[in-house]
């Protein structure tokens, strides 16, 4: 059983390694407290784990991962665009601390989000691989650990950035992540014959065009502000 564990962990911890899971685990961890991270990441690795195990190795032959993958696309979109929409123009630092944000909604999405990017990933092949021949338990037991620990370092990373950013920042930025994640997601879904590369190339163009849109906004803001500062300061020489 020991050695079970310590195998899934192994393989499972060095299969996550700059892998997509990662990198949302970062991006969550700059919009959300981390302990709600991992506490999202640790159920849905559990959950999906615990269903690949049991299953086994035929579950992929089962599962509308085509499907899956559109949905899971959709979701991280739907997150990008909220996420951007909520901080659209807000280039303030000196504005006032938003209050702490609940935890039951980003547990939620951490959760969802990490459930639909997980089923029919390779991981999940590569722990129903491995529970054909070692005992479920173990292998369930050690693949959550190993990816949970993976994801770890990534919220780790995003903690350290993020006490260096303001809150609009890391806002805007993880907004324009998840919309690459998205973009890339429907990429593969849609247009599998494209390839990793192409597809990830590709997919830049959709952050990139948010990013201008982003700068012209911004732009077009403090010039319209502009004209009010300078009535005002007439208003008070007066």
């Amino acid at each position: 059983m020991i050695a079970t564990i310590l195998l899934s962990v192994g393989i499972v911890f060095l299969a996550e390694l700059g892998d997509k899971s990662q990198l949302m685990a970062l991006t969550f961890a700059l919009r959300y407290r981390w302990w709600v991270v991992l506490g999202g990441i640790a159920t849905a690795s559990a959950a999906v784990h615990l269903i690949s195990v049991g299953v086994g190795y035929f579950l992929g032959t089962a599962l509308p991962t085509r499907a899956i993958a559109l949905v899971a696309a959709l979701t991280f979109l739907a997150v990008g665009l909220w996420t951007l929409r909520e901080h659209f123009g807000s280039d303030d630092e000196t504005a006032e601390p938003k209050p702490p944000r609940g935890t039951t909604a980003p547990f939620l999405v951490v959760l969802s989000a990490f459930l639909l990017a997980e089923l029919g990933d390779r991981t999940m092949f590569a722990t129903a691989a491995l529970a054909t021949d070692n005992s479920w338990v173990g292998v369930w037991v050690g693949s959550t650990i190993g990816m949970v620990a993976a994801d770890a370092l990534a919220i780790a990373a995003g903690i350290l950035v993020g006490k260096h950013l303001p809150e609009h920042v890391i806002g805007i930025g993880s907004g324009l992540l998840f919309l690459y994640f998205g973009t890339a997601s429907l990429l593969a879904a849609t247009l599998p014959d494209l390839g990793i590369g192409t597809g990830g190339a590709l997919a830049i163009l959709a952050p990139a065009a948010a990013g201008i849109a982003l700068l012209i906004r911004a732009r077009r803001t403090r010039r319209n502000s502009k004209p009010v500062a300078v009535a005002e300061l007439a208003e008070e020489l007066r």
